[in-house]
């Protein structure tokens, strides 16, 4: 199913039930094309996105991230080489999902096999369909939440696939090993991260973002790899909309930018 007008992002549903045979389940996999991409012979970028229910439907619950409204405005502004794919979430697999290590509460957590997924099955299948740049420099993973912290996991363990990350609200509470990781993660390619975070989701949250900051960039000699940019809102809650009007500036700063 193709949407489209003329200078909005093309919707396409790649598929309803797309099957994650490292999980045995499906899900519904969008793909926001140009708006001019099937005008062109360009291939693009593209940026992976959790929690697709939320990014540009109007009826999501806890409403969205509208990106279909921003990519129509970067589009105008010039800024319009970019495919994202958009993954809708579990339901209610979706914490267990998105944990990387093991909770005493939630168990052990299935982040590595929803990012094999990822990896070994809707990476190659979307560069097989659309005209994409494959290489790592070309390739980003983000989210909000437990969305962002599966791709925070997902960058600094799999560095091999993905350059970018664009993370919003990271859920860092769940898994407080990730502490470790980032005083351990030694980019050896470059690395590109965006982490936003507003001051009124939760008492621990802002703390523990720049925790997170702080041990990242503990080690100094990362900075040769790594570009780090850190957003913070005072005002913002642990909602779609304080994302939406950060995700075109994530996207220019993290695609746009030299």
């Amino acid at each position: 199913m193709i949407v489209k007008n003329s200078t909005a992002p093309i919707i396409e549903i790649i598929e309803e039930e797309y099957e994650i045979p490292q999980l045995g389940r499906k899900r519904r996999i969008s793909a926001l094309l140009p708006a001019n991409y099937y005008e062109t012979d360009k291939s693009y970028p593209v940026l992976y996105l959790k929690d697709g229910q939320n990014l540009f439907d109007e009826i999501a619950p806890f409403g969205n991230w509208a990106i279909d409204k921003s990519l129509e405005e970067l589009y105008r502004d010039g800024f319009s080489d970019i495919i994202v794919i958009a993954i809708d979430h579990g339901g209610e697999d979706r914490i267990t999902e998105y944990l990387p290590y093991f909770n005493l509460k939630f168990g052990k957590g299935e982040g590595e096999l929803y990012l094999k997924f990822v990896e070994n099955t809707l990476i190659p299948y979307v560069n097989k369909k659309y005209r994409t740049k494959t290489q790592r420099e070309f390739t980003g993973i983000g989210g909000s939440s437990m969305g962002g912290l599966i791709s925070l996991y997902a960058g600094l363990n799999h560095q091999e696939t993905f350059s970018k990350m664009m993370i919003f609200s990271p859920s860092l509470w769940i898994a407080p090993r990730i502490f470790q990781q980032a005083v351990n993660f030694h980019p050896e390619l470059p690395t590109k991260m965006y982490i936003y975070a507003g001051g009124k989701e939760s008492e621990k949250h802002m703390p523990n973002v720049l925790r997170f900051k702080n041990a990242l960039v503990e080690n100094k000699t990362k900075s040769i790899n790594m570009e780090l940019k850190l957003s913070l809102n005072p005002e913002g809650t642990h909602s779609e909309s304080f994302w939406r009007p950060e995700f075109p500036k994530a996207l220019k700063w993290l695609y746009f930018s030299s």
